[in-house]
């Protein structure tokens, strides 16, 4: 993709409460001086609360964190590596994208967990805690970025549900490493962590609006999970379910053998599953070819309904469209002061990298003129309602009010 200009969006409306976003962005190959133009582009404000960072796996991430530390000492920060970065004025996939949030009218703390493999519930659960510390203002989120190669990402949502309740929403991503599927990083007040989770704790004087679509469309008729366990499902319909898989979509001849082919055909084929909350969507990241099973990124329940699904690049940007729409009503129809947003690296497959640049262009165009930060996740976390809320393969905005 092109590389983009670093740029501070424009300063939003005034508010009462003074609350203000700020937004820079870098592609100096330099990681300190990178994270020193980024950040110090979005401090428009000395107040300043939280700083949350989107970063290529390509910096050297220490020194990324010790220029953002340059520019902007003390003020708490999350973050995480990514699978490509997005802002208003466009993708990318060698950059450093920082958004400041700041002014009286918000209240931040932050928290990380770290080795959670085996633990993601609880790991979870202690950063959600970190509520406790926030002022008391009417509208509350639970930003949390995790290590989405740690284990089942449903745990995550699960762990910060039983601390913060039906009240607070949950929104979010898992961190990428640029497809290298091999290990990601999180970033928490100067420090580097792998195999982590770091959240930020945000309660403001403004409304705060989700919205998520994914685009894809049922093929075929609904089919019962006969044998799963976790993430793998090993039967469908009492079928071997890679069987199925590939002969109701009638996968190309290579995917039939070959691993790699078969990830790039699954990239566009995802399933579908049917929840009291919803539709949730699974990344089908693998198959095992001995045992005809297929392995997802998160837990797909035995006795549920499922569909294999597709989708094209007109599906895809009309979801890009519904989400940024979902999330601006849900401010009430007060103008948006920034847009984040957690975009599935596995829509590119269907967008492509042109299709990419149309997509953003169409998030910054609902965010009109308000700073747009996000990058490309290996899954997305967005709890409104029920207990559930981690999507694979889905847009989800965070839009601040």
């Amino acid at each position: 993709m092109n590389p983009t200009r670093t740029a501070a969006a424009p300063i939003a409306p005034p508010r009462a409460s003074c609350r203000w976003i700020g937004f820079g962005r870098s592609t100096q190959l330099d990681p300190r001086a990178a994270g020193a133009e980024a950040a110090g582009a979005a401090l428009e404000q000395s107040d300043g609360k939280l700083l949350i960072v989107f970063a290529a796996e390509t910096y050297e991430r220490q020194q990324l964190l010790a220029g953002i530390e340059d520019a902007a000492p003390g003020i708490p920060m999350i973050g995480c590596t990514t699978a490509g970065e997005i802002a208003a004025d466009g993708p990318g996939d060698a950059s450093v994208v920082v958004m400041a949030l700041g002014g009286p009218g918000l209240s931040v703390a932050t928290a990380s967990a770290a080795d959670v493999t085996d633990r993601l519930r609880d790991a979870s659960a202690d950063v959600a805690s970190c509520f406790a510390a926030v002022e008391d203002h009417p509208h509350k989120v639970l930003l949390l970025l995790s290590d989405g190669l740690s284990g089942d990402q449903q745990e995550v949502v699960r762990g910060a549900y039983r601390v913060v309740g039906a009240g607070v929403p949950l929104v979010g991503g898992c961190a990428g490493d640029g497809l290298k599927m091999e290990a990601t990083y999180q970033f928490h007040n100067g420090h580097v962590l792998t195999n982590a989770i770091v959240g930020a704790a945000i309660a403001s004087d403004g409304p705060i609006g989700i919205g998520m679509r994914h685009g894809w469309r049922h093929v075929g008729e609904p089919m019962l999970v006969t044998r799963s366990e976790n993430s793998r499902v090993y039967t469908l319909d009492d079928e071997p379910a890679l069987d199925v898989y590939l002969s109701r979509l009638g996968a190309p001849a290579e995917a039939r053998e070959d691993p790699a082919a078969f990830t790039h055909f699954a990239i566009t084929h995802p399933l579908g599953l049917i929840r009291r909350s919803g539709e949730e969507v699974r990344f089908i990241g693998g198959a095992n070819f001995a045992d005809r099973s297929l392995g997802c990124i998160a837990e797909v329940p035995q006795g549920g309904l499922a569909w294999f699904m597709e989708g094209d690049a007109d599906s895809v940007l009309a979801a890009t469209d519904e989400a940024c729409a979902e999330a601006l009503e849900n401010l009430g129809g007060q103008p948006p002061l920034a847009f984040v947003a957690f975009d599935c690296i596995a829509r590119r497959g269907v967008l492509g990298d042109m299709g990419l640049a149309v997509e953003v262009e169409r998030i910054a165009r609902h965010a009109r003129g308000a700073p747009v930060a996000g990058f490309y996740t290996y899954g997305e976390i967005a709890r409104t309602h029920g207990v559930r809320g981690f999507h694979n393969q889905t847009l989800v905005v965070l839009a601040f009010g």
